[in-house]
């Protein structure tokens, strides 16, 4: 038997943004009848990042947000409107916009999978890249070039230069074509400038791969010579963005502790510590071996992976780090939220749900657990309480249901299922003695409120 504790008395503070994604909702227009703006726009979803939009044809596909895309001709003039095409990336931002959801930008270029590198190769001038970098953020945010007045705070440079080693060949150089010190150059040199410009903007990154124990040493050498190099240089680093794939959210608590230790020992302790790129992997730092690839793809688009979405945003709550970001809301194999073909709503599409109307309430109390694989976040205001339990336990081992006792003041006049037989059907339980027994089996999500 587990048991959870909640008490409405202890308030924990606000809710923290652990409902960010990778990519917006896809448009809907006359044209495009395939879209999941109305249920994205429902979720209240923060921010998203822009990083792989440019493999999404309904965002623009190949003429949208990467640098390379909107600034074509890297021999033009950088300080003529006429050198820089804007529209598709416009159009995608406002679809942002209109559902109530701040770009998180993302300087820089998509993956690129293929042999031969295009726009993963670094910019044969960093002053002059910088430079269109601030034009870009000028269109977006002063009008500059026909442009907007938008509110976007977040300008991160670059995305998982750290990918590769320095000798690898370059057709394995999927993000980053330099090397390691190359990367730190380009990053001081177009941050400094971008904070000099922009100074009430955030600008970071650098969406490095991961953070965990490498090798016996407390953090990965790329990223600690990187802090290294940006705290001796007086680099601005507004926020620290990194990203992981695992299979258990306890492994990113441990994560999140080793980037805000870091952080913290460099100097950086203002420094907002950002989770940007997240999601359910089995076997990523192996190869895939064994067809991980395809277990980990199933696992995300079903019952598996929405629970984990819910042991994700309940378990980082109390982990040292300030957003989430899950990848990717954008059509593809690693979308759990919404279906690759209709765009409906998928299982992973429910405990974003759940998060939303608990963050609406607006502040987080205290629980307490007994028990392994169980995850409880509970809120109250606005006249409200409510709480999210998941059960997610080891996928490769079996498990059984289990009876839950939550002690709680709280009389449920809603209680939600989400799990492999059912999405958001209401849920029976008992209430005794002010505690409330129920069973839930193994991969489920229940919501209950007041």
């Amino acid at each position: 038997m587990k048991k959870i504790f909640i008490d409405f008395t202890k308030k924990i503070g606000p809710i923290k943004a652990m409902n960010a994604v990778n990519n917006g909702p896809l448009p809907l227009t006359e044209e495009r009848t395939r879209s999941n703006f109305e249920s994205f726009k429902t979720l209240h979803i923060p921010y998203a990042r822009t990083h792989d939009a440019a493999f999404c044809a309904e965002y623009g596909g190949e003429h949208s947000v990467d640098v390379n895309f909107i600034f074509p001709d890297f021999s033009a003039d950088e300080n003529d409107p006429n050198s820089y095409d804007f529209t598709l990336t416009d159009e995608y931002l406002k679809t942002m916009f209109d559902a109530g959801t701040e770009p998180f930008f993302r300087l820089g270029s998509k993956i690129e999978h293929w042999s031969k590198k295009y726009n993963t190769r670094k910019p044969s001038d960093y002053d002059k890249w910088a430079r269109i970098c601030e034009h870009i953020i000028a269109h977006y945010t002063e009008g500059w070039a026909n442009g907007h007045k938008w509110h976007i705070d977040y300008w991160e440079i670059w995305n998982e230069a750290d990918g590769q080693p320095d000798d690898a060949p370059p057709e394995k150089k999927d993000c980053w074509s330099g090397t390691m010190q190359e990367f730190f150059e380009l990053y001081k040199v177009a941050a400094i400038h971008l904070k000099n410009r922009f100074p009430h903007l955030k600008i970071g990154g650098p969406a490095c791969c991961g953070v965990d124990m490498w090798k016996g040493l407390i953090v990965r050498p790329w990223v600690d010579s990187f802090l290294k190099y940006v705290r001796d240089n007086h680099v601005p680093l507004d926020f620290f963005s990194w990203h992981g794939y695992t299979d258990r959210a306890e492994s990113f608590v441990r994560s999140a502790k080793i980037a805000r230790k870091v952080l913290d020992q460099y100097g950086f302790t203002s420094t907002e510590s950002i989770l940007n790129e997240w999601n359910l992997g089995f076997g990523w730092s192996f190869g895939w071996r064994n067809n991980a690839f395809a277990f980990t793809v199933n696992a995300i688009s079903d019952i598996r992976g929405a629970t984990f979405i819910a042991s994700m945003m309940i378990g980082c709550q109390n982990a040292p780090v300030d957003m989430l970001m899950y990848y990717d809301a954008r059509p593809s194999l690693f979308n759990g939220m919404f279906d690759f073909y209709t765009q409906k709503p998928l299982k992973g599409y429910y405990p974003f749900v759940f998060f939303d109307r608990l963050k609406e309430m607006g502040t987080r109390v205290h629980s307490d657990l007994k028990g392994r694989f169980l995850y409880a976040l509970a809120a109250e205001g606005k006249g409200k309480k409510g709480m999210m339990i998941a059960y997610y336990p080891p996928i490769k081992k079996k498990s059984k249901a289990k009876k839950i006792v939550i002690r709680a003041h709280l009389q449920p006049k809603e209680a939600l299922i989400l799990d492999e037989h059912h999405t958001l059907s209401s849920y029976k339980y008992t209430v005794k003695n002010g505690k409330i027994a129920l069973y839930l089996q193994p991969y489920s999500v229940l919501y209950l409120e007041e």
